[in-house]
């Protein structure tokens, strides 16, 4: 049977059969299958098909209405970036803003901070410290809407309520409206949001602690080094991974925060926990404008692409 040799860019030297279909064959070797191509597409259709009615969509025609005037039923009128104008101009928008920066820090620290804490706490026991472990990390589990109402239970202004009944043994008629006073209205909202968001940080930085060798453990205990120590120079540098990963999806989730918003404050008392998202409901599904509303929810997928594609970009760069 007759060769032919053929050089690559390379300078490598491959052979190919020279009856007909030998490039066919040279193709199966090196994994590409033209005519399967049709079947791969027929079969990653219906996942395009649905991201693009389900995300892509929504997103153009979120964008496009944020070009717009519309207020309830009536006739859209084009104001270009109109809306944009009006919001950054917007007192209560510009308060807004600054109320999500305060909640989406407060929380993700809060949350990831604790989190780390324990795990560090957990690793010197991980067969005690199981059952420990395992209820914080099933409050991640409970839906926002569910932990919302379990917190209005300890938060009710009266002697009902669960933390003003504590307060109550110790000094007997203090009641506070701790969701009803804008003083204290978001920072209570904040230690709500929070505690649900321990569990995620937790196991993520206990897992990166368990995976570190053993043997540094014992070298460190051998040279005399103290639990304390022990945490500072080695568990904690090591477990930053996780902690990494903890601070992105905990931002994500507080720039998001919705449900827990809607169900414990209402945005209130006077807008003083209302955050972007919260902002967003207001202005399109009660006020009905929703061109101003689109332009609000813009800004949020901004805010949130801002904390997504720096650490995309680390992720995939590592991957490389």
């Amino acid at each position: 049977m007759q060769e032919t040799v053929a050089s690559d860019a390379a300078g490598s030297r491959t052979k190919f059969s020279s009856r007909p279909g030998g490039e066919r064959h040279a193709l199966l070797a090196t994994g590409w299958r033209v005519r399967d191509w049709p079947a791969a597409w027929l079969l990653i259709a219906p996942v395009l098909i649905l991201f693009g009615i389900a995300v892509v969509f929504p997103l153009i025609e979120t964008i496009r209405l944020s070009f717009f005037d519309i207020k309830g039923l009536g006739r859209p009128k084009y104001v270009g970036l109109g809306n944009y104008v009006k919001l950054f101009t917007d007192p209560a928008f510009r308060n807004t803003l600054s109320t999500t920066l305060i909640f989406t820090l407060s929380t993700t620290a809060i949350s990831v901070g604790l989190g780390w804490l324990l795990a560090m706490l957990s690793a010197f026991s991980p067969r005690h410290t199981l059952p420990f472990r395992v209820m914080i990390f099933a409050a991640f589990g409970i839906s926002e809407a569910v932990a919302g109402y379990m917190w209005i239970g300890i938060l009710r202004p009266d002697s009902g309520g669960l933390l003003n009944a504590v307060i109550g043994l110790f000094q007997p008629g203090f009641a506070q409206p701790w969701l009803g006073d804008p003083r204290t209205g978001l920072w209570v909202l904040i230690v709500a949001a929070s505690w649900g968001g321990v569990g995620l940080p937790l196991m993520l930085c206990f897992a990166a602690v368990q995976a570190i060798p053993k043997s540094l453990f014992e070298a460190a205990y051998i040279d005399g080094a103290t639990h304390g120590q022990v945490m500072r120079n080695i568990m904690m540098p090591l477990s930053m991974p996780g902690v990494r990963v903890s601070i992105f999806i905990n931002l994500l989730g507080a720039l998001r925060a919705f449900d827990i918003i809607y169900i414990l404050t209402g945005g209130g008392p006077v807008r003083s926990t209302e955050t972007v998202g919260y902002f967003m409901y207001r202005e399109s599904m009660t006020q009905f404008k929703l061109g101003y509303g689109a332009a609000a929810t813009v800004i949020l997928l901004v805010a949130v692409l801002f904390v997504s594609i720096p650490a995309i970009i680390q992720r995939t760069a590592g991957a490389r």
